[in-house]
């Protein structure tokens, strides 16, 4: 896999950038995602503006392959992002509690940005992500709508079990 370190203290003035190609292995690492396939070019633009201080832009464009939350089956999810990140180096330990500015120990030499790139690839993804109406597998939704209506028949017989008849004396 190709090395995203980004050596601080030997990158020159002014701006550098930086291209790679992602596939599913980048998603498969340390913390397992629901990544199944990717297909991402990612550019990254390094602006060194001081000796301490440099402007990061990280694009990312591509496809990935996740699994539908209705029926489970791949699909496409296409994604077109910018990052924008400041960092700068100070003080001995990692600040990254702003949103646009990353403090970087000043006794660090590079800076691996593959967490970056990755965290930037995976916020793309919706909370739910479902196919387009009509594009689910259809012997899945059959049985989903079989077992709907199963959990409505459920909730008809509990209506004249003899069980839930205190608690509804108390409601009246």
């Amino acid at each position: 896999m190709a090395s995203f370190k980004l050596n601080l203290k030997t990158l020159p003035f002014g701006s550098q950038s930086v291209n790679y190609r992602l596939g599913a292995d980048f998603f498969s690492g340390d913390e397992p995602t629901e990544v199944s396939a990717a297909d991402v070019d990612v550019e990254i633009e390094v602006t060194r503006k001081s000796e301490r201080d440099y402007a990061l832009t990280l694009t990312c464009r591509g496809k990935l392959s996740i699994p539908c939350d209705r029926c489970l089956e791949p699909m496409e999810h296409t994604l077109d992002t910018t990052y924008q990140v400041n960092i700068r180096q100070e003080g001995e330990v990692l600040d990254d509690s702003r949103d646009t500015v990353l403090i970087v120990p000043e006794a660090w030499h590079e800076l691996d940005l593959a967490p970056m790139v990755r965290d930037t690839v995976l916020l793309t993804i919706p909370i739910m992500h479902t196919h387009a109406p009509g594009e689910c597998n259809p012997q899945m939704m059959e049985r989903l709508g079989e077992l709907e209506a199963d959990a409505h028949d459920d909730n008809d017989n509990t209506a004249g079990d003899p069980r839930w008849d205190a608690l509804r004396k108390l409601m009246e």
